[in-house]
């Protein structure tokens, strides 16, 4: 039986922590959002992943601040994303999703794609780490970046530390996130990430569920007696990853929550290993660096 629970969290290269299990936002209606947000927090859930594009970080935002008693803001993880890549649109949206949220910080705040070439990708790290710094957000990285433009932000990290006064100064890779499940696993990326002892995250971890009633899915889901999405779920959290399922219905939100009490063996783990490559969302990681 694992450990872990709805509240573990892991320790980011920054010394902070993550709640190992989020809540996705994605296409939650901004009308809904924090009547929903509201209930993952009332099921235990105690990270929130939102984003400018999602339109719903105010409904986030307010579930947070209208949390009830017993859950303090320094308990709940909230994430946003930029939109727009570059250093003006960067930095603005950090104040815009400050004012629509009505918190003092975000936790985590990525850039959500590499679009823009290089010098704007340049410049809206800039901007992460300078918010950083002001204490707006607590912890940065990217979504959607392949290894060739993880490798150029490296080079970026390099050149701020030079530009702004040193070792430190050109911020540091705290957090990223990307579609990961069995059919898109992403080893390269997760093992240039592992090496860095950067945090993980897997959204569409269930692949909107285009998988149900195949095998082996379908056949683990029988042997535990718990259901596919679970599976997946559980199969996220023994690779170390911080899944982000998503739902607008109570009882999913629940069921999603519940992958504490059961555990895949290595040859459970063996069985959903694929060579596939199939990603049910966009894909940014495959753009050349001059996109």
């Amino acid at each position: 039986m694992s450990a872990l629970n709805l509240q573990s969290k892991l320790t980011i290269n920054n010394g902070l922590e993550i709640p190992i299990l989020g809540f996705g936002l994605w296409k939650t209606p901004p009308e809904q959002a924090e009547e929903i947000c509201t209930d993952a927090l009332n099921v235990g859930y105690r990270h929130l992943d939102s984003a400018a594009a999602y339109k719903n970080e105010a409904g986030a935002g307010a579930a947070i601040r209208h949390a009830s008693p017993g859950i303090p803001r320094s308990e709940i993880y909230f994430t946003s994303k930029v939109r727009y890549i570059n250093y003006d649109d960067a930095k603005a949206q950090v104040t815009r999703t400050l004012e629509e949220t009505g918190l003092d910080y975000v936790d985590l705040m990525l850039l959500h794609c590499p679009y823009g070439g290089s010098a704007n990708r340049k410049g809206a790290w800039k901007a992460l780490v300078e918010a950083q710094e002001a204490g707006l957000v607590r912890s940065i990285g990217v979504s959607n970046y392949g290894v060739h433009h993880l490798d150029e932000l490296e080079t970026h990290v390099r050149e701020l530390e030079e530009e702004r006064g040193g070792v430190g100064r050109g911020g540091k890779i705290n957090v990223v996130q990307y579609e990961i499940h069995p059919w898109c696993p992403r080893d390269d990326i997760v093992q240039w990430c592992r090496q860095r002892d950067v945090v993980v995250e897997a959204y569409s971890p269930l692949v909107r569920g285009e998988r149900w009633g195949q095998e082996p899915l379908k056949e683990l889901a029988e042997k535990h007696g718990v259901t596919e999405a679970q599976i997946l779920l559980r199969w996220s959290l023994q690779k170390g990853y911080v899944p982000l399922p998503k739902s607008v219905h109570l009882e999913r939100i629940r069921k999603n929550s519940e992958v504490y009490g059961f555990k895949l063996s290595e040859e459970d783990m063996e069985l959903l290993k694929t060579t596939e490559y199939k990603p049910v969302c966009w894909d940014p990681t495959v753009s050349p660096l001059d996109n």
